[in-house]
């Protein structure tokens, strides 16, 4: 059996900076660019090219003869880095100390072990049923050919390599898809033999294969979300009056054993337009997460460079909407606030941005736009005008009373370690992101906010995380505030307002018409939307449709009592945040003196 060691392993040994572009570029024949650091937007580095290298039959992907060539390779980059070392410095691969591979103890969870078996013959076949469809629970039936497909995705985590596998989906065989872990902390802080985040390309080597119409999957672990449904809520609240990713449950079966529930996320891609937007033209751009990222549609000047560093397009590169791009953003930040609604109108959905970031904020988004200037997604219409979207949305409906996630206040190792938990300023740390069903690599996500990296000019922690004297505690490295206080049901709309980081903050809501439509929309959050008898029956149906699979999950990150302790109906977590965050809301004078405005009080759907 071949020895799988992860890069995080390798990476965690020495000093990044000193050694492992060169002994990359010696080792493996890498491009020294795809590993140099750049400046942030998200912290998310390009993936390490191997297919290329390795792909000795041209085909465009590695089988398992062309993996085992590459995992000698990196063997011998890691004997030529540190030999059997264990246990080395913070690194990529986990705290100062740790064991390698990122390992950090159960940290309270659950304990993985193998699940029960599960026949493909005995599952329910659900037919004439939507993808996401939020109502039907699906089984999909991955199998590999290796019992080491595990340790082997982890091996591959930073690269642009894919695990083949078939894919068994309510009596239909999709062969070849490919399969890759997904995440940072969904990955990173996951021990081996506990569900880890992954991502499915059903359109891995047949170009024109799709599952129910769609070529791509991600199929998240719920990490710090006992509930499992943040995601789940607040694309179902977003979506009222936005084009949002689209949530449901899958139940997910590996080579014959249960890897209970996840929650399936609509992906990004052409797909994605075609389902909100009737076409699959138009010009998109992923801004990856950073605790202290930079890439909030800040006026850079006019070359094209800096935004590239900050802003992933994944269509093609296209100039022209990169100069459209900057134009967006120089009128924001530039034009007096009382004229920002007549220069913007024709090329920024106003509406949409304001119940944007309403949601951000009403939600307690901590992983959202008002406290990381990241973590969203662009989109560009055929007729010029950009969309601000929503992407992470596991983090939300949480009151995250006291200290925060981020590890020592100086960042680890050199500053390139994780954060001491998971939580709402938790890097993306190399997160490659869902891989993009349009097959379109492009410059990868870039690094988060470092000292000498050209971050944002106000620095400091991102608002809602200074300590109770004002003073933000952050680190040296990829981490957020190495302690600040996190996010609460008592979080001011108004936050963010002050900082040059948030321009859809700052200036949009500088202006008082738009601020008052802002208001009105989290007003309605709060009246509507987090009014227990219209949330908790989506609650309720939710829970009851995967609380058995949770309860007999045995790869699950939190307890079943966790589970039923977040979504019970009488007074359970998810019903106290609602409740609280609301009351919160509508008591602030701010919200009690609004205009009525009946355009905000119904659905817009």
């Amino acid at each position: 059996m071949h020895a799988f060691h992860p890069l995080s392993e390798w990476f965690s040994m020495i000093p990044l900076r000193t050694y492992v572009v060169p002994l990359l570029t010696l080792a493996v024949g890498l491009s020294v660019s795809n590993l140099q650091a750049q400046p942030p937007g998200g912290p998310n580095a390009p993936d390490i090219e191997l297919v290329d290298r390795f792909d000795a039959n041209g085909d465009g992907w590695l089988n398992a003869d062309e993996r085992k060539a590459a995992l000698r390779a990196m063997e011998r980059m890691r004997e030529t880095m540190g030999g059997n070392r264990r246990g080395g410095p913070g690194g990529f691969g986990g705290p100062p100390g740790g064991p390698p591979g990122g390992g950090r103890g159960r940290g309270g969870r659950p304990e993985g072990s193998p699940g029960p078996r599960v026949n493909v013959n005995n599952v329910d076949v659900i037919e004439d049923a939507d993808l996401y469809d939020p109502n039907v629970l699906r089984t999909l039936f991955i199998e590999f050919e290796s019992d080491d497909w595990e340790q082997e995705m982890a091996a591959f985590k930073p690269t642009d390599v894919e695990i083949p596998a078939t894919l068994i989906v309510d009596e239909e065989t999709y062969p070849e898809i490919g399969v890759s872990f997904r995440g940072s902390s969904s990955f990173f802080m996951i021990p081996e033999g506990s569900k880890r985040s992954l991502n499915l390309s059903i359109d891995f080597i047949h170009d024109k294969q799709r599952l129910n119409g769609y070529r791509t999957m991600n199929l998240l672990n719920c990490n710090g979300d006992a509930s499992m449904m943040s995601s789940l809520l607040y694309s179902h609240i977003a979506g009222e009056k936005l084009a949002t990713p689209k949530v449901n449950f899958m139940k997910v079966v590996i080579n014959g054993r249960s890897w209970g529930i996840y929650a399936n996320s609509q992906q990004f891609n052409k797909d994605f337009l075609k389902d909100f937007y009737d076409t699959k033209k138009g010009t998109r751009w992923k801004v990856s997460g950073s605790p202290n990222g930079d890439a909030g549609l800040r006026y850079l000047g006019e070359e094209i460079e800096p935004y590239r560093e900050r802003y992933e397009m994944k269509s093609n590169d296209d100039e022209d909407a990169w100069r459209d791009l900057i134009h967006l953003c120089k009128v924001l930040n530039t034009t007096p606030q009382q004229d920002l609604p007549e220069k913007l109108e024709g090329i920024l959905d106003i509406d949409g941005v304001l119940w944007f970031l309403a949601v951000d904020v009403a939600l307690v988004n901590s992983d959202g736009y008002w406290t990381r200037a990241s973590d969203y997604n662009i989109y560009q219409d055929r007729d010029g005008k950009f969309h601000i979207l929503p992407h992470d949305m596991n983090e939300a409906f949480h009151d995250h009373q006291g200290r925060g996630p981020g590890g020592p206040p100086d960042g680890g190792f050199l500053g390139f370690g994780p954060p001491g938990g998971d939580g709402p300023g938790r890097p993306d740390f190399r997160d490659r992101g869902p891989r993009d069903g349009d097959r379109q690599r492009g410059r990868g996500d870039q690094f988060g906010d470092r000292r000498g990296f050209g971050g944002p000019e106000d620095g400091g922690p991102p608002p809602g995380f200074e300590d109770r004297e004002g003073r933000g505690r952050s680190g040296r490295g990829f981490g957020p505030p190495g302690g600040g206080e996190r996010p609460s049901v008592t979080l001011d709309p108004l936050v963010g307002l002050d900082s040059d980081r948030f321009p859809l903050r700052s200036k949009l809501l500088a202006n008082e018409e738009l601020r008052t439509r802002y208001l009105q929309y989290v007003r309605l959050i709060a009246a509507k939307y987090l009014d227990w008898d219209y949330l908790g029956p989506h609650v309720d149906s939710s829970r009851k449709l995967i609380e058995r699979e949770v309860r007999q999950d045995t790869r699950k990150l939190a307890s079943f009592e966790e589970f039923q302790r977040a979504t019970d109906m009488k007074n359970g977590e998810l019903k106290q945040f609602c409740e609280q965050r609301a009351d919160y809301l509508l008591g602030l004078e701010v919200i009690k003196n609004l205009p009525k405005d009946t355009s905000t009080q119904q659905s817009l759907r």
